[in-house]
């Protein structure tokens, strides 16, 4: 895998987005299609290890939370700290992932985290998803996507989003915010 490539491509995705202490990034990740197979086909533990492991580097450097998408047998619920929970008054769901209903990246994430719980649904500022695994749904509006020369996780498909805020009020209006 191009570890030193997707790292600089996480920085990068923070600056533009303008990612800071305590917003929310979200992850979601498919092991198979990173290793070339379909969707939840092929799944990889110790891949979605050394991806939670980069990822949660990367962001704990710049006190992001972290959110991990689990896959569509958890209707997508999210691994997160219980910290995040309540922070953001944020509904658990009675879960663990597994590789066979979560997924590798979700399982890995329980298994680093502190003191992880699942959540059924978030509003985060920004998130990447690598393997086209819909991530989306866990962004704020408005979602921006993030173009950038690092396309390939692997054989995996990368693509970022980051949200802003709407802009209201038509050509009369003045922005003072620019996020």
């Amino acid at each position: 895998m191009n570890n030193k490539e997707f790292i600089m491509y996480l920085e990068d995705f923070i600056t533009l987005s303008k990612l800071k202490k305590d917003d929310i990034f979200v992850l979601g990740c498919s092991t198979s299609e990173i290793l070339g197979n379909k969707i939840g086909s092929a799944t990889n533990l110790e891949i979605g290890r050394e991806v939670i492991e980069m990822v949660y580097s990367v962001l704990k450097k710049h006190d992001i939370y972290f959110a991990v998408q689990c896959c569509e047998h958890l209707n997508r619920a999210l691994v997160v700290e219980s910290n995040i929970m309540s922070k953001y008054f944020l509904d658990a769901v009675n879960v663990v992932p597994t590789i066979k209903a979560g997924g590798a990246i979700a399982t890995a994430a329980w298994e680093k985290f502190d003191n992880p719980i699942v959540v059924e649904y978030i509003s985060a500022d920004a998130g990447i998803d690598i393997g086209d695994t819909e991530i989306g749904m866990h962004i704020k509006f408005v979602q921006v996507p993030f173009r950038h020369c690092f396309k390939l996780f692997g054989n995996a498909r990368v693509t970022g989003l980051y949200s802003r805020l709407k802009y209201i009020g038509g050509e009369r209006a003045q922005y003072t915010i620019d996020k």
